[in-house]
């Protein structure tokens, strides 16, 4: 989600983690040109996961939920008129915003409104004529943490959004965690920091929707991404849920609580994990033709950890604590 597409080097060996041998996908570097296409990652980028499994979630322990039934507690950068740290805040907790789009600080009724217990997040074009190097678009994010690592995360568990996806070529809503630390600190979390997308949606294509895994830190950088296919128009035709199963040995990706993807986990991952959803636009692909405005609906956001207890999950924290 950085804004930047991917390039993919194909001939060397993957990283022991990716799971797979051979000379397939080595690992990819972030591209300088953010308009550059991602080569899609091959049928053996990983491991898909062998028939539907359903995922019983009456089985797992509730740790944290937003269920947009009340005022969304959210503020800019995580302090309001209260002095109070928000639960949400309205940017990237590292630098603020990325993509064709830049993230509003929240005001009445922009970018984001509750309705009837669903949370709204709003894309709009400035009917202004365009300013080089100032973004026409603006639109919304939430993050569960602060720039100084303050809010919830959680080392392993299941994650998981309901949400009906907005329609149109140049969208690119996104459900995803990210390594928690204080993100003021250069060096925080240095021996260790992914990313997990659950769910990255290119409005052009509405036969499938991305998830990936990403290590950052250390470098160099390195990601694995898999496309999930679905039925043309269902993403935005309704609401489904887009979950991930972060466990210590493989991450599982999860469509509607049905296993669609598996891979090993990284050997990086060991601090909790702070949670993003967002309406962006581009990651690499053409805006022109978004609709505006757009609307992103989210019914909630809940986090799981197994009943068994502290040795798989981080405890909702401030302070990015290893992984046991």
């Amino acid at each position: 989600m950085s804004g930047k597409r991917l390039a993919i080097t194909r001939g060397a060996l993957l990283p022991a983690w990716f799971g797979v041998a051979g000379p397939l996908i080595t690992a990819a570097t972030i591209a300088g040109n953010s308009t550059a296409r991602a080569e899609q990652l091959g049928s053996a980028d990983a491991r898909a996961t062998a028939g539907p499994s359903q995922l019983d979630v009456s089985k797992l322990r509730l740790t944290w939920s937003e269920e947009f039934d009340g005022p969304l507690d959210v503020t800019a950068w995580g302090t309001g008129p209260s002095k109070r740290p928000s639960r949400w805040i309205a940017h990237t907790p590292w630098s603020g915003d990325f993509g064709e789009a830049r993230f509003a600080d929240p005001r009445a009724g922009f970018p984001f409104t509750l309705e009837g217990g669903t949370l709204r997040i709003e894309a709009r074009k400035s009917p202004a004529p365009a300013i080089p190097g100032i973004r026409s678009w603006s639109s919304g994010l939430l993050a569960s943490a602060d720039t100084r690592g303050r809010g919830f995360g959680q080392v392993y568990g299941y994650f998981e959004v309901r949400a009906k996806l907005p329609r149109g070529a140049g969208l690119w809503p996104a459900f995803w965690l990210a390594t928690q630390r204080d993100f003021k600190d250069p060096k925080g979390a240095a021996d260790g920091r992914i990313e997990i997308d659950v769910i990255e949606h290119y409005g052009h294509n509405e036969k499938a929707y991305h998830a990936s895994v990403h290590v950052w830190s250390p470098k160099p950088h390195r990601a694995i991404t898999r496309k999930i296919p679905v039925p043309k128009g269902a993403l935005s035709s309704g609401f489904h849920s887009y979950g991930v199963k972060v466990e210590p040995r493989t991450i599982t990706f999860y469509f509607d609580r049905r296993a669609v993807w598996d891979t090993p986990t990284p050997a990086e991952h060991k601090y909790p994990l702070i949670v993003l959803v967002n309406l962006a636009l581009g990651g690499g692909w053409p805006i022109e033709e978004a609709p505006s405005p757009s609307f992103l609906y989210i019914d909630y956001v809940r986090v799981y950890a197994d009943t068994n207890g502290a040795a798989s999950v981080g405890a909702p924290t401030s302070s990015a604590v290893p992984a046991p």
